[in-house]
């Protein structure tokens, strides 16, 4: 019922240290931009994106791809399961170029001592610098290639940092259960028995065909408002006062009926806090893709 929070690939930037790297391939992809013909250059290098003039060469774009590739794969994924992850991947390449810049925009830098220090940061977690040469080589980079994409990688997540700095520790939130069955006749059923007396909590254990949250009797937690999966559950919780239950709730999972106990100001658990956080940048970068040039000159 609640939110995703663990494919919040946009933080996941923040973890910058190890050898983990940032792909951010679960962004919603950029909106679909007409593609246009390559700028003519003095030695022409063919591009996928340019943004803001800066380019995201097709080699780069194709090696990125590649990269997401191997590790469905090597998650057990099939590829054919995917929906156009190529467009994703070329929309997360621009977005990560979007908050680099926005990070240069700042005054923000990274320097080469910085540089040099996670380099031999990730040496050492590799064992040795000629298995970190083999880890780069199988992912397809040279040393000098990589040093742009590490560079470019701390930038972005510098700026991660200052759009997510300064967020409320306390929202406005309800704390709230629901009842989830399949039919309209059941949800009515269970409407009769509350009517009647019955407690909300012990119907919700008994019948509630939302395995997560049945165990404690439909318990949804505290949230803010557009946290939840289902949205309808979501604003009827906001639209009730405290102790009072809804009517019948129509999603596309079935019929719910929820209770809000209890609403106000109320600090946020870390999984919320995750998900503002990847709002705020999310909203950060639909202002910038709005006032940005981006030239795309692939299909992906």
């Amino acid at each position: 019922m609640k939110a995703h929070t663990a494919a919040a690939a946009l933080l996941l930037i923040l973890l910058l240290t190890g050898c983990g790297r940032y792909l951010p391939v679960s962004l919603q992809p950029t909106a679909t931009q007409t593609a246009s013909p390559a700028p003519p250059t003095a030695t022409p290098v063919p591009l996928a994106a340019l943004v803001n003039g800066e380019f995201i060469t097709l080699q780069a774009f194709e090696a990125e791809v590649q990269r997401f590739e191997a590790a469905q794969m090597a998650a057990g994924i099939e590829l054919a399961t995917l929906d156009a992850y190529p467009e994703q991947v070329l929309g997360a390449l621009i977005e990560l170029k979007l908050l680099a810049q926005g990070a240069v925009s700042l005054g923000l830098r990274v320097s080469e001592n910085e540089i040099e220090q996670r380099l031999a940061n990730l040496t050492a977690e590799f064992g040795d610098a000629l298995e970190f040469e083999r880890w780069l080589e199988a992912e397809g980079y040279i040393p000098e290639t990589f040093r742009d994409v590490l560079e470019e990688q701390v930038l972005a997540a510098r700026m991660v940092e200052a759009i997510v700095q300064g967020l409320p520790e306390q929202v406005e939130q309800v704390h709230a259960r629901h009842i989830l069955v399949s039919t309209r006749a059941e949800a009515e059923e269970i409407m009769a028995l509350l009517a009647s007396g019955s407690d909300f909590a012990t119907l919700a254990s008994q019948v509630s065909q939302d395995a997560s949250t049945r165990p404690a009797g439909g318990d949804l937690g505290w949230f803010p408002h557009g946290y939840l999966l289902v949205p309808e559950v979501d604003d009827a919780a906001f639209s009730l006062e405290p102790g009072s239950i809804s009517g019948i709730v129509e999603s596309i999972l079935g019929y719910h009926l929820v209770q809000t106990l209890e609403r106000g100001s109320h600090a946020l658990d870390a999984n919320v806090q995750r998900w503002l956080q990847k709002q705020a940048v999310e909203n950060w970068l639909a202002e910038q893709r709005g006032v940005s040039e981006i030239e795309v000159f692939i299909t992906p």
